[in-house]
């Protein structure tokens, strides 16, 4: 798990609604009794996600079991004006499902059923609290798959990658969440109830379900959601290549891609990175090495076979040191096990670290790499990075630690890395979201009309701002704080003024 620090969002809010006892009570009697957490210790347990810099304590916490629990939970938080903020899993890396200091937070980690299946029509629908490799495992005996494949997917959840729109490393040829969900029944701020999307993958009139996917709580709770499954490929072939130095493994993946070869997954993993995993998994990585690539090819075998020479060629021609060429399952299973327990990993040769998710264009890869050893040496911190290298998806990995000073510095260098991706033409966030964490750099990246139209189309959904607020979208009050921890102002030290 990702290891942070930091108060940033840990001082409790005031000024806002109070949840009284005829609240808690109508809670109660909708939901049941024990779907209403109100002990201080049981709501320590929500008060941040994976992000952990960012904490608050929820007034209360509830759990329902089904749409129409959701809908009459957040019908009475309407009806009294009390914030809520959604939550699956809480293995999100961007403050997303941090609570609101007097809202309540809907779990849905009850919501675990699997309504529907249709292995002929392929597809599925399934309730928000399943996690994301729960529905691979259901459709693997009639050789089919759920295509986005989240680091954490063994542990988050659909409704969670519905929120973000998460991706995971086969996105470079399968797409993101958004491509392999048909409908959404969802629950919207006022607790009414509707369907987005169809049957079919597209449907006539506005896409509402493609904007309420990736858009992070704001806009209601997905409590259905309808996926497509795709057939399991014919014939997969994986390897290893390891190079010399990061920006020949850039170059690799860039003319991989230039030819026209389009794999089902390209990873990179730098010498921090080989180096945690290794430690964590020994997974047959080359402990060393200045940059490794994970390449895997699907489809058809005849086709699989003459690109995967291919990609061998390019790697050789890129100067590669050694390629290293799954045997079988197993080993296949064992080299992205070792790629997907990087995150968690870090903890093994950094006492902290913060990561973060942007996005570059492909061709602008080495570029990236370069201008991240560059940031890092001037701050004098490392950044290990692992990332979805076939679209650009940066996760570099900034390693410090608090006890000798290092948090803002990390922090600066975090945002720093975020913002110069924008400037290369890319992205804040390619999966993890905007968050709470992202929300003051979105300036960076759109302008004042930008924002404000995204301001509008939040309000048309949620007039009152009760849908996980203060997220995505930069606001004075969170904005105009430093970053690290909460140092009060002299005024509130001199009990002038107060914080709130």
């Amino acid at each position: 798990m990702e290891k942070q620090v930091g108060d940033r969002g840990s001082v409790t809010d005031r000024g806002g609604p109070v949840i009284d006892t005829a609240l808690r009570r109508a809670f109660q009697a909708a939901l049941g009794p024990d779907a209403v957490l109100d002990d201080p210790l049981q709501l320590r347990t929500y008060e941040c996600d994976g992000l952990t810099g960012f904490r608050r304590v929820p007034a209360l916490v509830l759990l329902p079991r089904d749409t129409e629990e959701v809908a009459a939970a957040v019908s009475l938080c309407a009806e009294a004006g009390v914030p809520f903020v959604a939550r699956g899993a809480g293995t999100g890396l961007s403050g997303g499902a941090v609570p609101v200091a007097q809202g309540v937070v809907v779990s849905l980690a009850r919501m675990r059923r699997v309504l529907e299946f249709d292995p002929e029509d392929r597809r599925t629908v399934v309730e928000p609290g399943v996690t994301n490799a729960e529905i691979s495992r259901l459709a693997a005996p009639h050789g089919l798959h759920y295509a986005p494949d989240p680091s954490s997917q063994v542990v988050c959840t659909i409704g969670g990658n519905v929120a973000e729109n998460s991706g995971g490393a086969h996105c470079v040829k399968y797409g993101f969440t958004v491509h392999h969900v048909h409908a959404l029944r969802v629950v919207l701020p006022d607790g009414s109830t509707v369907r987005l999307g169809g049957d079919a993958p597209e449907t006539a009139g506005p896409d509402l379900r493609g904007l309420f996917i990736g858009s992070e709580g704001t806009l209601g709770i997905a409590t259905e959601i309808t996926v497509r499954l795709l057939r399991s490929p014919e014939g997969v072939r994986t390897l290893v290549a390891d190079f010399p130095t990061a920006r020949q493994a850039g170059d690799a993946v860039g003319e991989i891609m230039a030819a026209g070869i389009v794999p089902a997954a390209v990873e990179m993993l730098d010498a921090l990175a080989i180096e945690a995993c290794e430690a964590a998994v020994g997974a047959g990585y080359t402990r060393g090495t200045a940059a490794a690539l994970v390449v895997e090819l699907d489809g058809l075998d005849e086709e699989c076979e003459e690109q995967f020479r291919d990609v061998v060629a390019v790697c050789r021609r890129q100067g590669t040191t050694k390629i290293r060429v799954a045997a079988d399952a197993r080993e296949r299973a064992l080299v992205w096990k070792g790629r997907k327990a990087a995150f968690a990993a870090m903890g093994r040769i950094s006492p902290d670290y913060f990561v973060q998710d942007g996005v570059v264009p492909r061709t602008r890869l080495a570029e990236a790499l370069d201008r991240i050893a560059e940031m890092s040496k001037a701050r004098g911190l490392r950044v290990a990075n692992v990332f979805h290298a076939g679209d650009g998806n940066l996760h570099p990995l900034v390693l410090f630690d608090e006890k000798a000073g290092e948090t803002e510095r990390a922090e600066r260098l975090s945002r720093d890395i975020a913002e110069m991706c924008v400037e290369l033409g890319g992205s804040l966030s390619g999966e993890h979201g905007i968050g709470l964490d992202k929300a003051c750099s979105m300036p960076r990246m759109f302008g004042e009309d930008d924002l404000a139209a995204m301001e509008r189309l939040r309000k048309a959904f949620d007039p009152d701002g009760l849908s996980n607020p203060g997220k995505v979208l930069p606001t004075p009050r969170l904005c105009g704080e430093p970053p690290g921890r909460y140092r009060p102002h002299p005024l509130e030290t001199a009990g002038v003024v107060e914080r709130w």
